[in-house]
Formats: structure tokens, C-alpha cells, sequence
């Protein structure tokens, strides 16, 4: 089992924590790694302006096996069905608020749970790995939000691991309402013109990460990612006059594992 964590899902470190520690319980011996350092990521989606959040991964494997790749950019998330390369299971990110004075006379945007499930494939006879995500809003933006990335994964064991591949970010009319319109209502508070994108995609981009174990337990893993806004939300006043189609994220950390590497 392997827990992948950010600013925006902290809270469940202790829920990755104490389900693993079960498991390890019935299978051990285990391996454990943890990562914490900062990262930048905007402040809130359509931002211009980055905020700094923590940057942490809780992951968890057999001695013997190494750990499994995790892109920077995915949701928190733990595999329940898992059968020749194929992988299923829940996922939940954490999305901060918009408040009010981000951006003047359109409604401010609350903090968002967004619980859904990923599926994945892992090729195994090329260092390629394709993952969706869809999840939906609970609170906050109230929307529905899914991400497809294809990865290239080139690694020797744990010593050391290099990612890179395209994202494709796709939600629904009630995502892009609450982060990109502009109410009727609000024209004349806001001073922008109204303003009501649909659904599909709104953002194209790639990420790429870089792991490297220093000693038998420290390490670092650093990543950077770039998305540009398309379609409604690249066309949307408040993206325009507050926010840019250019959203830059990325982090570095430091890793300690526990019982050392695999052999």
C-alpha cells in the first residue's frame, strides 16, 4: 500500500498511516518511506499568484520489492484491486478556498473535498504507466474534476527514479461555473461581464519528478509541473484580469526510509 500526499490532503497522512500499519502487521516485513518539504502551488485553479504548501508521501512496500511509482500531481489514493499491471481504488484530493478578495464582487469559492476513484495500467513490457482520476466536489466548488497523464518512468530500483508525461484535465459546467464564470449578479459588484462556460477540458499539461536515494535511508525527491488553461476557463474575465492561463507547481522534499533499501 502506498499513500501519496500533498498540501491539500494532509489530513489523511494519519488514515495512510494506521491502514498500512494494519497490513504491515499480517505481511511483514515491510519497508516504510516518508517525504516531507514545501511546495508551490497556486493559490487557488486559474491563479497568478503560487502559495506554499507541504509536500509529503507516506509509501509502504514488501522488503523485498521496490517502491511503487507515484506521479508528484496525483491524488491521495490506495490501491484495492491490483492484477497484472492494473490497479483500482479511491482517491480523494483537498482544494482550497477562493476568497472573497482574490477576486472582488464574484462569489468567493469554499474549501472542497473531492472524493472519487482512480484506475491505472502499468505496462509491463515498457516503462510506461497511464492513470485516470475523477472526482466529485463535496462542499467548495460542488463540481465534478478528472484527470487523465500518461507517465515515463525510467528508475534503477530505488536508487533512483525519473518521470515525465502529459496531463489532460477535464470538469463539468458546476466546477468551471464556481472558479470561472461570472454571475449575472455579479456584473456590477465585479465589473466583469457575465459570464457562463460550459464543460470539457480546461487544462493541458505535463509533470515531470525526479527521486534519488542519497544513503541506505535518506533521499530527496524534487517535481515540477506546468498546465495551460484552455477552452472556457482560458477565455474566462476572471482568469483574464486576476488569474493566467500559465499555473506552475512544484516541490521538493526530503525521504527517510526505515529498514533501508531493497536489495
Amino acid at each position: 500500500m502506498a499513500i501519496l500526499l500533498f498540501g491539500r490532503a494532509t489530513a489523511f497522512f494519519v488514515l495512510g498511516a494506521t491502514c498500512a500499519t494494519g497490513v504491515a502487521a499480517q505481511e511483514a516485513p515491510r519497508r516504510t518511506r516518508i517525504a516531507a518539504g514545501p511546495q508551490l502551488v497556486p493559490r487557488f485553479p486559474g491563479a497568478k499568484g503560487v502559495v506554499v504548501r507541504p509536500f509529503l508521501d507516506f509509501s509502504r512496500v514488501r522488503g523485498d520489492q521496490v517502491f511503487q511509482f507515484e506521479a508528484a500531481d496525483e491524488s491521495s489514493s490506495t490501491s484495492i484491486v491490483q492484477n497484472s499491471g492494473f490497479a483500482v481504488g479511491p482517491a480523494v484530493n483537498l482544494e482550497g478556498s477562493r476568497r472573497t478578495r482574490d477576486v472582488p464582487g464574484v462569489p468567493k469559492v469554499g474549501f472542497t473535498v473531492e472524493a472519487g476513484g482512480f484506475a491505472q495500467y502499468t505496462a509491463s513490457a515498457l516503462p510506461m504507466r497511464g492513470r485516470v482520476e475523477l472526482r466529485q466536489g463535496i462542499g467548495g466548488h460542488k463540481g465534478l474534476i478528472g484527470v487523465a497523464s500518461l507517465d515515463y518512468v525510467a528508475r534503477d530500483a530505488d536508487e533512483w527514479l525519473f518521470a515525465i508525461g502529459p496531463r489532460v484535465t477535464y470538469s463539468n459546467g458546476k466546477y468551471q461555473r464556481a472558479y470561472f464564470g461570472v454571475p449575472v449578479e455579479s456584473v456590477g459588484t465585479s465589473g466583469l461581464a457575465a459570464y457562463r462556460p460550459s464543460g470539457g477540458v480546461h487544462a493541458v499539461g505535463a509533470t515531470a519528478s525526479y527521486l534519488k536515494q542519497l544513503s541506505r535511508h535518506w533521499g530527496v525527491s524534487t517535481y515540477a509541473k506546468y498546465d495551460r488553461l484552455v477552452d472556457d476557463a482560458a477565455d474566462s474575465p476572471v482568469v483574464r484580469r486576476y488569474g493566467s492561463r500559465n499555473q506552475w507547481s512544484g516541490g521538493l522534499a526530503l525521504s527517510y526510509t526505515f529498514f533501508g533499501r531493497a536489495n
